[in-house]
């Protein structure tokens, strides 16, 4: 047998019935939206109080979102995202003028929301009409028997019952599809939109690089310390030993002190090894006495003449100074490997928040990143802490490296 409209009314209802826990549930939340639109209705009604309304409004937006955050939150079990807003101050007021999130709301307060709950009013008063219809009989038998209001009832009341529970029927779809509608507006309006989500996003990718950049300089720390303190001290006092082994025993045949000999030079070899590898991880100099003495150091070894001109005159963070370093000594690394260069310049400055490292040479020049030079492995260190590498180098030379980096993260 086909199906026809009522029996699928009918289908439906038994599946969301009006007393169900669901529908109540909604029916609350969409009656509760109703008394936070009540004062534009009344600026509806008299039109010179709507200029006043409008800007209380834009002076109580931030409890305004924060009641219909709450009504989302507890009725509905719906979170919709916190913006920051500027203070209720005037000044707060005008930069609320300029953004496009306090404009969103400020339209769901004084259009969206009182629309929604225009149509909760109504759906609220379908409620109350369809359990009077749907009860009419009843109604009906109270009355005396000589009252002619209850003659009209008793001829409506077949059709009024009817009418009323086909009603009751349809409005908890109705109810359903309204709360609905007031999430997705919500979510939509007094939350972020896809722009503030981005920028937060991006805000909380950079925090979270930041920190991991932190941690993972403090880490290389922390294995500094250990190598310095545990293992190198160990082959100190190991090669120690052995030199006093081999500048004391005298009484030895020539194949056991051969044997000391070697297990010296080696446990030397080590040692330079270990202090090299120490070094790499995070040099002791940097922690102890700054950038400047690091950077002087780093120029003393190198295999060619560096002339450094160090001028830091704002304080630098820890992890700031560790990619400048490591930057700089990577840098001269390069040189020395590729630009078949006589000597370096080493120019270090901070300015307006920035630290500023120039290296430049007289070699060949013709450095480019795709062909492995080192430069792209520079690139990223210093882009791990928001920093900015630029690359001058024209066939013939010179090549000049400028890195900028911030002063704190």
């Amino acid at each position: 047998m086909p199906s026809t409209p009522l029996r699928r009314v009918l289908a439906r209802s038994a599946e969301r019935p009006p007393w169900s826990a669901a529908t109540w549930r909604e029916t609350r939340f969409i009656a509760a939206g109703i008394p936070l639109a009540a004062p534009v209705w009344l600026a509806c009604l008299t039109p010179k109080a709507f200029l006043p309304v409008l800007a209380l409004t834009l002076l109580c937006l931030r409890l305004l979102t924060a009641a219909q955050r709450g009504r989302l939150r507890t009725l509905r079990g719906v979170e919709v995202p916190v913006l920051l807003q500027p203070a209720d101050t005037p000044a707060g007021l005008l930069t609320r003028l300029r953004t496009g999130v306090s404009w969103r709301q400020v339209g769901y307060h004084l259009l969206v929301g009182p629309v929604l709950a225009l149509g909760s009013l109504c759906l609220l008063y379908a409620w109350g009409a369809g359990v009077v219809m749907a009860t009419v009989y009843g109604w009906a038998s109270l009355m005396p028997a000589s009252s002619p209001v209850r003659d009209q009832l008793v001829k409506l009341d077949l059709p009024a019952t009817v009418g009323g529970l086909l009603l009751l029927a349809v409005l908890p779809w109705a109810v359903a599809l309204l709360a609905r509608l007031e999430e997705r507006a919500a979510r939509r309006l007094l939350g972020p939109g896809r722009a503030e989500t981005l920028e937060r996003r991006v805000e909380e990718i950079a925090e979270s690089r930041a920190g991991l950049v932190d941690a993972v300089d403090a880490e290389r720390r922390r294995i500094e310390r250990d190598l310095h303190d545990g293992a190198q001290q160990r082959l100190t006092s190991l090669a120690m030993n052995l030199g006093l082994a081999r500048r004391t025993l005298k009484d030895v045949p020539p194949e056991a002190m051969q044997v000391i000999v070697d297990a010296h030079e080696e446990a030397q070899a080590a040692i330079d090894e270990l202090r090299s590898l120490v070094r790499g991880l995070h040099p002791a100099v940097l922690e102890d006495r700054g950038l400047d003495a690091a950077l002087s150091g780093i120029a003393a070894r190198a295999p060619l003449p560096v002339r450094l001109d160090v001028d830091l005159t704002e304080k630098i963070a820890p992890t700031v100074e560790a990619v400048a370093y490591f930057t700089v000594s990577e840098a001269l690394t390069n040189v020395a490997k590729h630009a078949r260069a006589s000597r370096v310049d080493l120019s270090v400055r901070t300015a307006g928040g920035r630290l500023c490292l120039v290296v430049s040479d007289d070699g060949v020049g013709g450095a480019d990143a795709s062909r492995g030079t080192g430069l792209t492995g520079l690139r990223q260190r210093t882009a791990s802490v928001d920093g900015t590498l630029s690359v001058l180098s024209p066939l013939g030379g010179p090549t000049t490296i400028t890195v900028e980096l911030p002063c704190v993260l």
